[in-house]
Order: structure tokens, then C-alpha cells, then sequence
């Protein structure tokens, strides 16, 4: 008989390794792409052939193949044992970074960033740690994975102009190579091998649900959200370490500057975040935070050929853009009907990775044509465009997702189990999937008392 299933349990030892394995192989690959962020634009710069569009292009064009190969790798995952995807994308990540760590010129650069990005290999992790995570766990795996996504970030950010000042921009991919190599090694040898492989709604993408997503307004928004914060990130970076190294700070010493901000940054977000979640003001603590975009962008103009100025505009940037990261994902959580998360991340995704290739390219064409202060003027007027837009979103439920197995609910009694889940105080929207055994429920987790519907669970069991 099916094991009861217990709401406020914890993960098996199996799911532990698969959630830690899982959120490893995410955070080496995205240590790479991260630490090359500070540095790429100071150390291509003076390549050969190297041009500032050509400079931008390549920052972003890894954006681009992403942004086109990831739902196929994931639709793959689901055709091929998502093991082998997985190892096919990390090798083509290898291949880039070892292209990119041999170039000559910033063309061999170009084209290592662009197979770099073809290890688009996200969706299909997302869909094995669904296939190794019973239902019930499954939020509690990809929220350990988000929070893995967000270390690497800072350090990599510190780590890549130290690695960079060592053994230039090369040592750097050749880093990332031996990262990947290091990846790899985990999907054989510690990852779990899943009993069988399942389609999963909450974490992939599902082609026939496209038009439900793309008609809900405020996934619109949202998604326009993360392409405006990607683009403008990419735009900045182009030109904010070369104004730090014409600001009189050695490029060897930029860490001295990121490790202080992105630490005090992402430690000034968490009373937002506190008030954002707890007291429920996501809206403006949201627009808020857009908004500090917007200060930063134009302090970059006012104040950003002086260093302490730049530091400091830096440092509201980036509490900002934590504070956005942070939300957004929760946001496409709360907004999306459970049994459609997976597809609405998807098209999430794929606007973030579009929004790195133009604001690449962007930044790099208005640099070189109209100098640094055109890009942070285009990021202000993208930055303002997303407040306007954020405005007319509706305010969010606060709700979460919670999974439950429908392997002992006989299909003929699906109405009354969704009817007797709904009476449950706290569960406010229950869908039924019988084709994969999973019930995807909508909680407000302030409300809903978790021994409740463990005693219900085991009555109907």
C-alpha cells in the first residue's frame, strides 16, 4: 500500500542528495556564467578586433542560444533519459568555455559564448528534481535550488575579478570548464537515477498550455519584469567596470568593492522582503524596488565619473536588483495556477535570457556610439517603462504551491476530493491531474493548518 503522505514531513535521505546534487551542478554552472559579468568588457576590450558592440554582443549573445535551445533541451529531457540531456548540454557548456579560454580575438570570444550558451540545461534539471522529489517536497527542492542560484551570484561576482586580475580573462574559462567538468561528474556519479521518468506541470514546460499563460495579463507583466532587470544588468555592465578603472580603482581591487556592496545590499533587502511576504505589501515594496533602478541609472549620470559616487550608486542598484531577483520568481509562483508553473516559468525564463542578449547588444551599440551615459540614460527610461507597468498589476495572493499524490483517489471520486480539500480552511484552489497522479493545490500558508489536512490525507487514505 502507498505510503501515507505527511504535509509537514521532511525530505527522505534520497531526496536530500538528489535537491543538494541537483542545486550543485545549477550553482557551478551559473558561478561561471556570474564571474565573467565584472570583468568580460575590461579584458575584451583591447582583443583583437574587439569594438564596443562587438564587446556588448558578446556579453549577451550567450542570452540569445539560451534563450532558444532551453525548452527544447527540457521537452527532450522528457523524449530521453534526462541524465543524458543534462551531460550533452554541460559538454556543449565545456566546449564554449574551452573555444572561449583558446581565442585569439574577441571572435573566438563570440563564439564561445554563444555554444556556452546552448548547455541550456536548466529546464531539464528542473524536471529531474521533480522526477526525484515526491510531490509534497517538491517546492522545498526548487526553492533550495533558487537560494543556491543567488550564492553563486555573489560569489562570483567577488571571485571573477580576482581570478581574472591572476590569470586573465583565459584562467577564467578555463575556471568555468573545469566547473563543468566538475558538474558532469555530479549528474553520474551522486545525482540519483529516477525510477521513471513523468511530465511535471509545476516544473516544465507544457507546449499545449502556451495560450493560458501567454492570455494571463500579470504573467505578462511579470515576464516583462525580468527581461527589463536582465537587460538593464547586461547594459550596465558593460560600461560600469570601465568606469570603476577610469575612476582611478585598479581592476585588481574591483572585489574590494563588490564583496561590501553585494554583501550590505543583500542584507538592506531582507526587512523589505519581511515586509513584502509578512505583512503583505508586495506591490509597493515591488515598485519600490523598480524604482531604485531608476535612481541608480541616473546617479550613473550625475555622479558616476566619480568613484564614491559610482560605488554608491552601485550599491542602490544592486539592492534593488536583489530585492527584484528575489521577488519575482515568488511572484510568477503566486500568480500562476499551480498545474501551470512549470510553463509559466518557461516563458520566464526565456524573456530573462532575451532580455541578457539585448541589453548586451544594446549597451554595447549606444556605448560606442554615444558613450557610457546613453546606457544608463536607455536602462533609466527601460527601468521607468517597467514602473509604469508594474503600476496596473493586481495586487497578489498570497499563496503557495503544495503538491499531493492522487495515487489512492479513484478518478470518480476526484470531485468530492477537491470539494472536501477546498472546505479545509487555508486551501484555496485545488486541480486534479490523474494522468499524473497529482492534486497541484493553492495554500495560504498563514492559514492553513497542516495537521488538519495530514488528518484528512490519512482518513481518505
Amino acid at each position: 500500500m502507498t505510503q501515507v503522505q505527511d504535509v509537514s514531513g521532511s525530505m527522505t535521505a534520497m531526496e536530500k542528495r538528489a535537491t543538494v546534487s541537483l542545486a550543485g551542478i545549477y550553482s557551478l554552472r551559473m558561478l561561471g556564467l556570474f564571474m565573467l559579468l565584472p570583468v568580460l568588457s575590461l579584458f575584451t576590450e583591447q582583443m583583437p578586433g574587439s569594438t564596443p558592440k562587438l564587446v556588448g554582443l558578446t556579453m549577451g549573445i550567450y542570452g540569445l542560444t539560451q534563450a532558444i535551445l532551453q525548452i527544447p533541451f527540457g521537452l527532450l529531457s522528457d523524449k530521453f533519459n534526462r541524465k543524458t540531456v543534462i551531460i550533452i548540454g554541460l559538454l556543449l557548456f565545456l566546449l564554449g568555455s574551452v573555444v572561449a579560454a583558446l581565442a585569439g580575438d574577441i571572435y573566438g570570444i563570440l563564439i564561445g559564448r554563444a555554444l556556452q550558451g546552448c548547455g541550456a540545461v536548466s529546464a531539464a534539471v528542473m524536471a529531474l528534481v521533480a522526477d526525484l522529489t515526491q510531490e509534497v517536497n517538491r517546492t522545498k527542492a526548487m526553492a533550495t535550488i533558487g537560494a543556491s542560484i543567488g550564492v553563486s551570484f555573489g560569489v562570483a561576482m567577488t571571485l571573477g575579478p580576482v581570478v581574472a586580475h591572476h590569470f586573465g580573462i583565459a584562467g577564467i574559462f578555463w575556471l568555468i570548464a573545469f566547473l563543468a567538468i566538475l558538474a558532469i561528474l555530479v549528474v553520474l556519479f551522486v545525482v540519483p537515477n529516477p525510477e521513471k521518468i513523468s511530465v511535471h506541470r509545476d516544473a516544465e514546460y507544457i507546449p499545449s498550455e502556451l495560450s493560458s499563460v501567454i492570455a494571463n495579463a500579470d504573467l505578462l507583466r511579470l515576464n516583462y519584469g525580468i527581461f527589463a532587470l536582465h537587460l538593464i544588468l547586461m547594459a550596465s555592465f558593460v560600461v560600469v567596470p570601465l568606469m570603476m578603472r577610469d575612476a582611478g580603482l585598479d581592476s585588481a581591487r574591483h572585489w574590494l568593492v563588490y564583496l561590501p556592496v553585494l554583501v550590505t545590499s543583500m542584507a538592506a533587502m531582507i526587512p523589505f522582503i519581511v515586509v513584502a511576504e509578512k505583512k503583505r505589501r508586495m506591490k509597493p515594496v515591488f515598485i519600490g524596488a523598480i524604482a531604485s533602478l531608476v535612481i541608480a541609472n541616473l546617479g550613473y549620470v550625475l555622479f558616476g565619473r566619480d568613484l564614491a559616487g559610482l560605488i554608491a550608486c552601485l550599491w542602490v542598484f544592486f539592492c534593488g536588483f536583489n530585492l527584484l531577483e528575489a521577488t519575482l520568481p515568488s511572484l510568477i509562483s503566486k500568480t500562476a495556477p499551480g498545474d501551470l508553473k512549470g510553463t509559466a516559468m518557461g516563458i520566464y525564463s526565456s524573456a530573462q535570457f532575451i532580455g541578457a542578449f539585448l541589453g548586451g547588444a544594446c549597451g554595447g551599440w549606444l556605448y560606442g556610439e554615444y558613450g557610457p551615459t546613453s546606457v544608463f540614460v536607455f536602462s533609466a527610461a527601460v527601468a521607468a517603462s517597467w514602473v509604469a507597468v508594474a503600476y496596473f498589476m493586481s495586487p497578489p495572493r498570497y499563496l503557495v504551491n503544495l503538491l499531493l499524490s492522487l495515487k489512492e483517489v479513484e478518478p470518480e471520486r476526484g470531485s468530492e476530493f477537491s470539494r472536501r480539500l477546498l472546505a479545509i480552511n487555508g486551501i484555496e484552489e485545488v486541480r486534479l491531474h490523474f494522468e499524473e497522479n497529482t492534486a497541484y493545490l493553492k495554500i495560504d500558508s498563514q492559514v492553513l493548518n497542516k495537521n488538519e489536512l495530514n488528518v484528512f490525507l490519512k482518513q481518505w487514505h
